[in-house]
């Protein structure tokens, strides 16, 4: 006689369940690797929002002849293909003309302003490396430029510029006397030094605060062993500071290109619309073709042809830097 054993049924468990087989787990390293993708998420699509979908429409209607009158309705605008890009590029007339102006003003302003900005901002650093009293406050209001916001800090500058009231005339005219005459700065060939010198103002404390911290990676010891074989404070800096700095200096000078060279900020609050000839940048110019002469098409067109060539300089500029960093390893 055989006998059966039953065995119990737990709770809700129904007599399918053998049937759908085993519950299937995801295997921990899928979790591992699919968290970050997943914390990632809600910057992406926020990237996606405000970076990514304004410049996609950017690039649509910078093939439209879009003006004022299509303002309500854009997407009605008619199609004109590249003849805003032809119109920006053509540089016997006054569209192109007046552009490459810009372009030209705004390249040599941004080198001007980038080798400022990094020269004070290294010197300021390896200055501010030797341990002495007050050297926490000197740091502190080393950036203070950089940390004030930049309407009030560049709206402070308008009022130091003033022809009849400013401080900048009053030191140099009234009290040492370097001038004929009280200068403006806000307009004519001027306008350019006065622009100049609100970046670098603004800019440098960045280098500053960069470099400072790539200065922490160098180990002393190079400079103690440097100073017992007779090295000067000049052959410590080319041939150990410098060469340390190199990545640092790579993304560095980079960023500063970037920011500089698409300021809108700076010269909009010092100028107004309206910027003088002499400082006439690139970002100011797209704003009045689009903005006040009511052509975004053009302007959108311009803005295209700015973003394709700091593509351009920045992968030519990164290809350069990458391979000269190789070859000084090997």
């Amino acid at each position: 006689m055989t006998s059966t054993v039953e065995l119990p049924v737990r709770k809700g468990e129904s007599g399918d369940k053998a049937a759908r087989g085993p519950r299937r787990r995801v295997p921990g390293r899928i979790r591992r690797v699919g968290l970050p993708y997943l914390l990632l998420l809600p910057a992406l699509i926020l990237e996606l929002l405000v970076h990514l979908v304004p410049m996609v429409i950017g690039i649509v209607m910078s093939f439209k002849e879009l003006t004022q009158f299509y303002i309500r309705d854009w997407g009605a605008a008619p199609w004109a293909g590249l003849d805003n890009f032809r119109m920006s590029v053509d540089f016997d007339a006054p569209v192109g003309e007046a552009l490459l102006h810009s372009f030209l003003v705004t390249v040599g302003f941004t080198l001007a302003s980038v080798g400022l900005c990094w020269l004070i901002g290294t010197a300021a650093a390896i200055c501010m490396q030797d341990t002495f009293r007050g050297r926490g406050l000197l740091r502190a209001l080393f950036l203070v430029p950089y940390a004030l916001p930049v309407y009030a800090a560049v709206i402070t500058w308008v009022f130091m510029f003033q022809h009849d009231n400013g401080l900048v005339n009053h030191v140099l005219h009234d009290q040492l006397g370097l001038t004929d005459k009280p200068s403006f700065w806000l307009i004519g060939d001027n306008s350019f030094i006065a622009l100049l010198v609100v970046s670098v103002w603004k800019g440098w404390p960045f280098a500053f605060l960069i470099v400072m911290a790539g200065l922490q990676n160098i180990p002393r010891e190079l400079y103690e062993a440097a100073a017992l074989d007779g090295a000067g404070m000049w052959q410590q800096i080319r041939r150990i500071t410098l060469p340390s700095l190199g990545a640092v200096n790579q993304v560095l000078i980079l960023v500063l290109f970037l920011w500089t060279f698409n300021d809108f900020n700076t010269p909009y609050v010092l100028f107004g619309k309206s910027a003088p000839e002499a400082a006439d940048l690139i970002s100011v110019h797209i704003y009045q073709a689009s903005f006040v002469t009511w052509n975004f098409g053009t302007g959108s067109a311009m803005s295209v042809l700015l973003l394709l060539f700091l593509l351009l300089v920045t992968g030519v500029y990164l290809a350069v830097t990458s391979r000269g960093r190789r070859a000084s390893r090997a």
